[in-house]
Parts: C-alpha cells; structure tokens; sequence
C-alpha cells in the first residue's frame, strides 16, 4: 500500500495544504522547526487516529482555529481508499470510503504506518512503559481483535482500579463485584498476551534475520517476554485466563492495600538478549541501534505477512542518527520495497548515493514546494 494524496487542513503549522505523493522515497527537505515533523505526524494520526508526540488531540489543531481535518487517499493492490479524520473540542470522527466508523478499532488498519524516529531507540533502552506502547501500536494496526481486547482491558482496568480505591475506605464493600471485574480483566488480559506472545515469535524470527546480516553474522538477536506469567501457562488463553485469575486472588490484599490492580499486560515487558545479554542494561550504544533498527525493520515483513500489504514507512530526522554502514543497511532494505517518507535537512552522503530518484519537497513555514531537480 501507499498513501497516493494527502490534504491538511488547519493542521499544526498546515493552513491548506494539498499534495501529491511517489509510490517510492518522498523526501522532506527543510530547515529545524518549518513544519516536516508535523507532516510525518499527520500521515501517522490518519492512520492510527492519533499523535505520537502529543497525548492531546487539540495540540493538532492549529491556533486560533476550532477544528482540523486529515485526508488522505490509499492504494492498495486493487483498489483507492479514500480515509479521513475531522477533528474538534467535541471529538474526532474518523471515515472510510466517506462512511463514519462507529469504533475507532474499526478505521484502524486501513493505513498502515510504521515510524522510526531517534527517540525509537528508547524502545530498547527505555522503560517498560515505552516498549508497551510499542506492542500496542504495532500489533494493533494488524489485528482488530487485539485492538478491541486493548481497549476493552483499558476500560475494565480503569474500572478495577476505581473499585479498589473505594474498598480501601469501606473494606466492607461487595468483593463479589471485585470477582466480575477480576474476570474481565482476566479474559481481555489473556487475548492481550497470548497475541502479544504469537506476534513476538514472528517479529523475532524477521529481527534475528535482519541483526544477524547488520552484526555481519557476529550476533543473535531474541527477545523475551516479561510476565508473572510462566511460559507453561502461555500457549492457550484458557491457561493464561486461570493464570491471571489466581494471581489476582494471590495478589489482592495487597492491591487493597496499595489501591490498584497490580499484575496483568499492562504491567509486562519485552526484553532484547543479544548473545545472551539483555542489550538494555548490558548493551553498548551501538548494539541498542543495531537492535532498534533491526526490530523497525523487521516489522515491514511483518506487516505484509499479517496483512498482505507492504506499510509506509516514516523516517523523522533518523539518518542523522546512523552510521553510514547502519544508513547502508537501512536504505538498501527499504528500496523499491516500499513508501518511504524522509525528513531531513539535507540530503547528502550515504543517503544521496544510495536513494534512487526520490520525490522531494521542500517545506519553508508549512508550506510545500516539490522540487524540479530530483
């Protein structure tokens, strides 16, 4: 797939904007703070329905004006989908082929986007918290059901823990309600993380091949899931169902105590072993880049195996952040394989050399000019 048109309006530094795009490497030139990153981040909200730099929507909305709107057009295979997003202090509404989707969970996948950035590289030394997010934005564009359970789980949580607190003041309370919500957090939790465990294995088997060509055969790449959970009491969502429900009995006293659910996916983490270290805590800074790229990579298989379709992906202001022989490996990859989006502020060295008839724009204050000289 690729995303043939964009149009923007009253997006961040965007007034109007209308653009056309290449199938191949569109690259973004322009000065710090001229508006490329907020590109990137439009094509990812049209996609995801939300930023990844901003936890509020209405930072997307330019100033002074009361709501915005993304468009976008996508070629698949066989077939241009038109999707947009209108957004306002009353929400957002998200379409398809010009029909508003009910649920999000239902837009979503209809553009799929892969983005690396230099903060990506926290993925692999940064907290959990962050490597979570990683699992549920990916896994998510792939499967509507592991999106559904993520919302519903979300929901349930925030419900649980509500509960708690009350029960910390009336200790009293009715635990029979407590029981029902255990167990919906116990069968949503248990979709969450078997899923998450299922992807994990494919996404491991596309990285170790991807870090084993950039190490030049010197490293293996596997990844760990982290949870309470034992890997006997993984392979069926029933076991991990059983699981979770005695570790919520086991742990409930002390949740009373501390006022919040205290085990679940919400809680777990993926860990990196390179040769048998974790490349987190033991790592040097080359081998957490190799593994970040290799894993961002890795995911663009990955994608066309699950879905059918290659993703676009989006490189913010990252080939600064690479070696050459790293900005080799990546370059080469993605080249007539699929839409790439680049940022940068020039376009020289590695990236000139090895970039084959890019489309260039350059953007001077949130406004975009193709380049007569590509």
């Amino acid at each position: 797939m690729y995303l043939k048109t964009l149009e923007l309006h009253n997006f961040r530094n965007y007034a109007d904007l209308v653009v056309e795009f290449g199938s191949g490497i569109n690259v973004l030139l322009g000065e710090n703070a001229q508006g490329k990153t907020n590109l990137l981040e439009s094509i990812y909200f049209l996609a995801l329905t939300r930023s990844h730099r901003s936890n509020s929507d209405r930072d997307l909305i330019s100033w002074k004006a009361k709501e915005a709107r993304v468009l976008g057009s996508v070629q698949k295979e066989h077939t241009v989908t038109p999707l947009e997003i209108d957004l306002s202090s009353k929400g957002k509404n998200a379409k398809v082929n010009h029909l508003e989707q009910s649920r999000l969970s239902q837009y979503v996948g209809q553009l799929n986007v892969i983005l690396f950035a230099p903060e990506d590289l926290s993925i692999v030394k940064g907290s959990p918290a962050i490597r979570r997010k990683f699992i549920d934005m990916e896994f998510g564009q792939m499967s509507s059901k592991y999106l559904y359970n993520s919302a519903q789980y979300r929901s349930v949580l925030k419900q649980r823990n509500q509960y708690i607190k009350q029960l910390q003041f009336n200790p009293k309370g009715d635990q029979v309600y407590l029981d029902v919500l255990s167990d919906q957090l116990a069968a949503h939790g248990a979709e969450i993380i078997f899923q998450r465990i299922q992807f994990l294995k494919k996404l491991e088997k596309w990285s170790q091949e991807v870090h084993e060509e950039i190490s030049q055969g010197k490293e293996k790449l596997s990844f760990q899931y982290v949870s309470p959970i034992r890997s006997d009491q993984a392979d069926t969502t029933e076991k991990i169902y059983a699981a979770l429900q005695d570790l919520f009995q086991k742990q409930r006293e002390k949740e009373l105590q501390q006022g919040k659910t205290l085990v679940g996916p919400h809680l777990d983490d993926v860990r990196f072993i390179v040769n048998g270290k974790n490349v987190s805590t033991f790592g040097s800074q080359g081998q957490q880049r190799t593994t970040a790229l290799s894993v961002k990579l890795a995911e663009i298989d990955l994608m066309k195996e699950e879905t059918g379709e290659y993703p676009v992906l989006l490189l913010d202001d990252v080939l600064s952040e690479l070696d050459d022989s790293r900005q080799t490996h990546l370059l080469t990859a993605i080249q007539n394989k699929v839409q790439t989006f680049i940022t940068t502020t020039s376009l020289s060295g590695v990236a000139q050399q090895l970039i084959n008839e890019p489309h260039v724009f350059n953007i001077d204050h949130g406004v975009l000019m193709q380049s007569k000289e590509e």
